[in-house]
């Protein structure tokens, strides 16, 4: 195994790890949380949604892309890519609409009531779950077409227009077929970046203008809790809108010719899942229910060591 191929190993082997933990560690908190206490908030539901859909997307792309550049071979068969290709890009895909839909109920949440909104705001909660299931179906129906093209690895060359993941192939057959698919998801994706920056550049216009109203709001109704979850939101929404970037560049790049490198396909397969790997930590870091949950049990698991260690003495 030559260094390029260990690096790329080693990178990918990191990434699903950290993000499958923290991923994992965050919807464990949140079922701790429901276990024991009242309903979520739509914040921590929208979160904890997010955090599934995170791990689903690591399960499906990273974990089988790790296996196969440390030199694992068939896989998966036919039906087997055909499912996991699908579950992957319903994962992406709900991530980043599920990120947009945290920015836009963040920012109704926080803007000041008026007569439009005073009907809305009282409602929110309730249609936390319905969005999830329109944006479910909606990404399923996007996402159809992945799993028609999809097909195990033959051997000999691959044909053009084919996306080669390594352990599973995409055969789009023609370059119609090949373009149409990008520019499908790709306008889904751009739309909701939009929505998202769009709705969170609002969130910093009001934090802007009303920094005197907002304290007074902290003192007298607590919003200091609706500013910290403004600022969490931001930072998600940043650290989103960066590596979407990146991944849309190499994406662009991708539909102009008409085979694609793998070294090109590992590159754009790990930094469109860095979003997914290193979110759950700044959920955890600025999230005070989780943290405590994660505090509680670190402190719980404490005294039994050292009464084993005791015991031992």
């Amino acid at each position: 195994m030559d260094l390029c191929v260990t690096i790329k190993g080693v990178s990918f082997l990191l990434q699903t790890g950290v993000g499958i933990l923290g991923n994992t560690v965050v919807l464990l908190a949140y079922t701790h949380i429901v276990c024991t206490g009242p309903k979520l908030l739509p914040v921590d539901m929208i979160l904890c949604h997010l955090a599934f859909a995170n791990l689903l997307l690591l399960l499906t792309r990273c974990v089988p892309q790790t296996m196969t550049v440390f030199g694992l071979k068939d896989l998966l068969n036919d039906p087997g890519c055909k499912v996991v290709i699908y579950a992957y890009r319903i994962g992406r895909a709900l991530s980043v609409c599920i990120t947009c839909m945290l920015s836009v109920f963040q920012a109704v949440t926080i803007t000041p009531t008026g007569p439009y909104l005073s009907r809305l705001k009282p409602s929110l909660p309730s249609l936390v779950l319905p969005t999830f299931a329109g944006l479910w179906l909606f990404n399923m129906a996007i996402c159809i077409a992945a799993p028609l093209f999809s097909m195990a690895p033959r051997n000999g060359t691959v044909p053009a227009f084919t996306l080669n993941l390594g352990f599973c192939h995409v055969d789009f057959r023609d370059n119609l077929s090949y373009v149409i698919n990008g520019v499908a998801v790709s306008g889904r994706d751009f739309a909701f970046v939009a929505l998202m920056v769009g709705s969170s550049c609002y969130i910093l216009l009001l934090l802007h203008r009303h920094s005197h109203q907002v304290k007074g709001i902290r003192r007298s109704q607590g919003g200091g809790a609706e500013t910290r979850a403004a600022k969490t939101v931001l930072t998600l929404v940043v650290l989103y809108v960066v590596f979407f970037g990146i991944d849309n560049v190499i994406w662009i790049y991708m539909l102009t010719v008409a085979k694609v490198s793998p070294v090109v396909a590992d590159m754009r397969v790990f930094f469109s899942s860095c979003y997914a790997s290193l979110s759950p930590y700044f959920i955890i870091s600025s999230n005070k229910k989780v943290k405590a949950k994660i505090v509680c049990a670190a402190e719980h698991e404490q005294p039994s060591a050292d009464t084993q260690d005791s015991n031992d003495k």
